[in-house]
């Protein structure tokens, strides 16, 4: 009997293996069976590849003792391929994780992830009460509900809340987070609410762990997984409910390797499982916010902090009148101001969304900028390593500032600079950077939010890490040094993105009803984005957004796929990108922008070319589009990777 077996590998079709008739085998069973001179893991697939083409059919060795891959999650392998244009193959292996290596384990292993029947329940305020209902109440299918609460509004407690209905019915819930960095404090707030261990999965937890959490989810012995974007792919026994925080997050997307929008394939797997999911946020996406105007997403909103906290107050500070002194970044006007907050024993963070010490570094002897060897960008001096890093390559100099040979021009501060200055201005207080420099590990991490928790450290210099849903009770005056305000030609999402993250910035202070200020250093105290933050309106910002994407046709009123061919030669690059656009011309109503060279045009010594295609969203483009794609002869030295819903054209 002729079985169809799907790989984990770049194919985009099943293979056809023998069966015995002692082997019985159903839709989605995992089976062992030979492939070239290895021994694969594969799964019984629903559909057959049909060929002209005569070959030796292979026997399948044996069926793996595990249970089934669900009807659902091979509903879902399917559509995710189509959606984002990847090989069915490379998709399985993003659910086959360590399959090779499960195995019945002690039901002891999982019993620190056990909650308890009997779940204290925390008070909620009216609004609170209000939101929980209407998730409750929504029964539309799609079935996504839209947790909209200002920062500090305790959106979490009500999801939690939420969550005891599934326990009730031993379904499984999954907990999504855009960062790493988070789960450490949400860990915390986790245990003490549902009493037991959080189980939770991300791609830097061990070998080991990986498979007992496998095992766990497989088996619905784990009731509830707290996951970066891989667990969405995750074969739970029985699936109740996805929770997806803070949905607005860029981090979500993921853009190296296979490219997807992790909130989007949710809703997706949801839609499949016909599940409820929640997207919540303090401000949504433009795509959600239209999708709430489209009544496709029923909303609930929590307008007041919990406690009834008051927001910061907000202050421009004009540089034009206030300007720091000579070959410095802070003004003094901010210096006095943040003087008050700390004798009061508050906390105080100075903001800057960079990296390192300097974000480009200029000799004067050579009369050139220090530019990475292998891309087309600037390489980042970190003072506190001694080296200029390229943030794309992970290319490294060594730098030797005190060589008097050297005559370096550091143009532009980073977070490290900012940290010199805050030093010198404020030698007697514990000061500490915050970014993904100094959080490598969850040790550190978790370290680190208790430090600032327990008033260990006084004043924070962070980047944007610090601005996603971090609780840190004593922290009441925000100074952000220098915002990147200005729009970038490849970047239409620049004021979108600016938006969500200065408003979250903003609900990072005065959480526990302490007076908090919020200062922005600007030269341009006139600018649009600081005045829709400081109005604390962010719907007026989204439905003006809105109005501007539907003029010019932009997402979420067209989508866009974005191609990238890259070759270690940039003619080549240039030419069989030309080749991949007479290619997919044939395919109707699509329109395809370029070739043109990437605005960053070298990476890795990859030399990049670019097209982009805008299509219909009412139309799923990507089906004809990839099957013209897939008749290509692509070379070994050209890579060709596709991007759906891109966030950025870099």
């Amino acid at each position: 009997m002729q079985i169809p077996i799907l790989l984990p590998k770049i194919f985009d079709y099943p293979f056809t293996y023998e069966t015995s008739q002692k082997i019985k085998l159903n839709t989605g069973d995992l089976v062992k069976v030979p492939f070239g001179s290895k021994k694969e893991i594969g799964i019984v697939w629903h559909t057959t590849e049909k060929t002209k083409k005569k070959f030796k059919i292979k026997k399948i060795e044996k069926k793996i003792n595990l249970s089934p891959i669900s009807k659902n999650l091979i509903n879902f392998i399917d559509w995710f391929s189509k959606y984002n244009m990847v090989p069915l193959g490379l998709t399985l292996k993003l659910c086959l994780t360590n399959h090779l290596s499960i195995e019945n384990m002690d039901d002891n292993l999982f019993s620190k992830y056990k909650i308890p029947k009997k779940l204290r329940s925390l008070p909620l305020n009216n609004e609170q009460k209000n939101s929980l209902s209407e998730l409750k109440k929504n029964k539309s299918n799609p079935n996504v509900s839209v947790l909209q609460g200002v920062t500090g509004s305790g959106k979490t407690i009500v999801y939690f809340e939420r969550i005891k209905d599934f326990l009730k019915k031993n379904q499984q819930i999954l907990i999504l987070l855009p960062e790493i960095a988070l789960t450490s404090q949400f860990k915390l707030r986790f245990e003490e609410y549902f009493k037991s261990e959080a189980a939770i999965w991300h791609s830097k937890i061990t070998a080991k762990n990986k498979k007992i959490l496998l095992n766990g989810v497989m088996n619905n012995k784990i009731k509830i997984l707290i996951g970066a974007r891989s667990a969405l792919f995750l074969p739970f026994f029985k699936l109740g409910l996805i929770i997806v925080d803070e949905e607005h997050d860029g981090s979500y997307k993921q853009n190296e390797g296979i490219s997807y929008h992790a909130r989007d394939m949710a809703i997706l797997r949801a839609s499949i499982e016909d599940i409820p999911i929640h997207l919540v946020t303090s401000i949504p996406s433009v795509e959600t916010y239209n999708n709430i105007k489209n009544k496709k997403y029923k909303i609930t909103k929590i307008k007041k902090r919990y406690k009834d906290a008051g927001f910061p107050k907000f202050y421009i500070v004009d540089l034009k009148k206030n300007r720091p002194n000579k070959n410095k970044w802070i003004s003094p006007y901010v210096v006095n101001e943040v003087k008050k907050f700390l004798d009061k024993k508050d906390q105080v963070l100075f903001f800057l969304n960079r990296r390192g010490f300097s974000p480009s570094i200029f000799d004067l002897k050579l009369g050139k900028v220090f530019i990475c060897p292998r891309c087309s960008v600037n390489l980042n001096f970190h003072k506190i390593s001694g080296n200029a890093l390229c943030h794309y390559c992970g290319f490294k100099k060594n730098i030797n500032i005190l060589d008097k040979k050297n005559d370096y021009v550091f143009c532009g501060p980073g977070v490290e600079r900012i940290y010199e200055e805050v030093k010198e201005i404020f030698p007697n207080k514990n000061i500490e950077i915050f970014s993904s420099d100094t959080l490598k590990n969850k040790v550190k991490n978790a370290q680190f939010a208790s430090k600032i928790e327990n008033r260990e450290i006084d004043i924070l210099v962070g980047t944007q890490l610090i601005s996603k849903g971090f609780h840190f009770p004593k922290l009441n005056c925000i100074v952000v040094v220098d915002p990147d305000l200005n729009s970038h030609g490849f970047d239409l999402r620049n004021s979108e993105k600016n938006v969500q993250l200065y408003y979250q910035l903003v609900g990072r202070a005065g959480r526990e009803g302490d007076e908090a200020s919020i200062f922005f250093q600007t030269f341009e105290s006139d600018n649009h984005i600081l005045k829709t933050i400081s109005e604390q309106d962010p719907y007026k910002f989204l439905e003006e957004e809105t109005i501007i994407r539907r003029e010019k046709n932009l997402p979420p009123f067209c989508r866009f796929i974005s191609l990238i061919i890259s070759s270690s030669k940039q003619e080549e690059s240039n030419n069989f990108c030309v080749l991949v656009k007479r290619t997919i011309s044939k395919v109707k109503n699509i329109e395809i922008l370029g070739p043109v060279n990437a605005p960053i045009f070298k990476i890795k010594n990859k030399f990049r070319s670019r097209l982009l295609i805008r299509c219909s969203k009412n139309r799923l483009a990507q089906k004809s589009i990839w099957l013209m794609l897939k008749k290509l002869k692509i070379p070994s030295r050209i890579k060709l990777a596709v991007d759906v819903d891109p966030l950025n054209f870099n």
